[in-house]
């Protein structure tokens, strides 16, 4: 059998230095770089060079790295591990290249890439996920590849999820899922769910997402209907650290912001007393992105300055303003007709705008606009369901779905920016 060699093939190693004497020559940025990356790896970093560009000085100002300030000379790599020279001097980095190897230590040299023994990838980590790419010496080529997989990685495309389960208990990631679109999901919250064991999903988030999840995943319902609600909070949060204490990643698929009328705060309270880690990530609450999707802002330049966000079970008669302060009413279908009037009996009147949007972001979003004083008949006439997000106040009418005229005479009202 005949083994061929290529003059350029790598063995690709990963090095533990944490603890480990590192010597990095030279003062500009890409040895500022390196010393910064080993620092981070944990190694004990002496840096040699004459003088510091000001990417080294930084790093110098952290007290993380030794500075000898002096030329290099051979001597210099005893006791070293590992050398790196960025000098851009041939001759310098040559001498260094050369004392490393004299010594057997491993010696990256900037200035020559194929006369190094070592190279530096372009790497890209996620948690404890570590990509590295080589190239052949094509920098550009590795980095633009890098940046591919780590686009994937963030988009949740590639095989994230664990196979071996790290000793002790796993942690429970409260995930903002935003108003369903999938696409509205951060890319963190993506990310995790590629990762997660458990899913513990709710009704309004984006479970189209669940459907690309590795087969093994353990995916749990606890959706809830307006005035059904088949698995209770409590058991939803027994769920959580139950399978937490198992040492699973749990991700908790929320709708919109879990912080945001989503009992998030409750969720995590409940497994931090009960010594399961937790993590919160936030997500696009239907509050704001919802009205948008009918082109309701909820706050406009001339037309309102503030927004209050309530459920339609709240008491509505202290909310602050007048009908120049949006109102917006989440899980208030039910309860329109009380809280329609309410309002209209307050500083808003019976004529103040109003608009219910219907499963925003979704294959059925439709939008209905009417005055306090005629919401409840039309919601009725339509028919109109949850989930659905109600929004008080004049900038409805700023909504394409508006009636043109009253569109007009709001913008002719507003103070406008002059132009040079």
């Amino acid at each position: 059998m005949t083994i061929t060699h290529d003059p350029i093939a790598l063995y690709p190693l990963g090095l533990k230095l944490s603890g480990r004497a590192v010597v990095v020559v030279g003062g500009g940025a890409v040895a500022a770089r390196r010393a910064s990356g080993l620092v981070g790896a944990g190694a004990l970093v002496t840096v040699v060079a004459p003088e510091a560009g000001l990417d080294l000085r930084a790093l110098l100002a952290t007290g993380s790295v030794t500075w000898r300030n002096r030329a290099y000379r051979t001597g210099d790599l005893a006791g070293a591990w590992l050398a790196h020279t960025a000098t851009g001097v041939t001759d310098v980095d040559a001498l260094v290249a050369a004392d490393a190897e004299d010594a057997r230590i491993w010696c990256l040299n900037a200035g020559n890439h194929t006369a190094s023994d070592a190279w530096v990838p372009a790497v890209t980590r996620r948690d404890d996920v570590t990509v590295t790419v080589s190239t052949g010496g094509d920098p550009r080529r590795a980095m633009a590849l890098r940046d591919a997989i780590a686009t994937s990685l963030d988009a949740g495309e590639l095989p994230l999820r664990h196979h071996r389960r790290p000793a002790g208990a796993g942690t429970v990631y409260l995930v903002g899922g935003g108003p369903g679109d999938p696409g509205l999901i951060t890319v963190l919250g993506r990310r995790l769910l590629a990762e997660a064991d458990v899913v513990i999903a709710d009704r309004l988030g984006p479970r189209s997402l669940l459907g690309e999840l590795d087969p093994e995943v353990l995916v749990i319902d606890v959706g809830k209907l307006p005035g059904h609600h088949p698995v209770p909070q409590n058991e939803i949060n027994a769920l959580l650290v139950e399978h937490a204490r198992a040492g699973r990643r749990v991700v908790r698929l929320k709708g919109g912001d879990p912080y945001v009328l989503g009992r998030g705060g409750e969720e995590a309270a409940y497994c931090r007393s009960r010594g399961v880690e937790v993590e919160v990530v936030p997500g696009v609450t239907s509050a704001i992105s919802v009205p948008a999707a009918a082109g309701i802002p909820v706050t406009h330049r001339g037309v309102a300055a503030g927004f209050t966000v309530v459920t339609g079970h709240e008491q509505l008669r202290e909310l602050p303003g007048g009908r120049d302060h949006t109102v917006i009413l989440l899980m208030g279908v039910s309860a329109l007709a009380g809280s329609a009037e309410v309002l209209a009996t307050g500083a808003r009147g019976e004529d103040c705008p109003v608009a219910i949007i219907e499963d925003g972001y979704g294959p059925d979003q439709r939008v209905t606009i009417g005055t306090l004083a005629t919401i409840t008949a039309l919601a009725v006439s339509r028919g109109v369901a949850s989930p659905a997000v109600i929004v008080v106040g004049d900038v409805v009418r700023l909504s394409p779905h508006a009636r043109q005229d009253d569109f007009s005479e709001l913008l002719s009202s507003a103070p406008r920016k002059a132009h040079s």
